[in-house]
């Protein structure tokens, strides 16, 4: 392969990189903001932190590393059990095994 294509290749995956991390940004504008410990076991949007990878892949009902886009305001008073709390920042509760 040239140097010209390598170049265009590595140019695209930039792009494809920044093109995907404005749209996530632009759904947290509209109205949602990231919650977590919120989302039931398989359930989450992306990245439930070490051991998951994207959407659907938290093991724990609540795990508080795993977030879901919820209205903004939301995320801090949604009612849980046992006491838990959404929280716009990543938790140390609720971790898998």
């Amino acid at each position: 392969m040239s140097n010209h294509m390598k170049t265009l290749a590595i140019v695209g995956a930039v792009a494809a990189a920044v093109s995907a991390t404005a749209a996530t940004q632009a759904v947290a504008q509209d109205g949602k903001e990231k919650c977590y410990g919120v989302s039931m076991a398989g359930k989450n949007d992306c990245a439930a932190g070490p051991g998951t990878t994207c959407a659907g892949t938290s093991t724990v009902d609540y795990q508080g590393n795993a977030w879901t886009l919820v209205d903004a305001g939301t995320c801090t008073s949604m009612e849980l059990p046992d006491g838990r709390m959404g929280s716009l920042e990543p938790l140390d509760r609720d971790l898998p095994a």
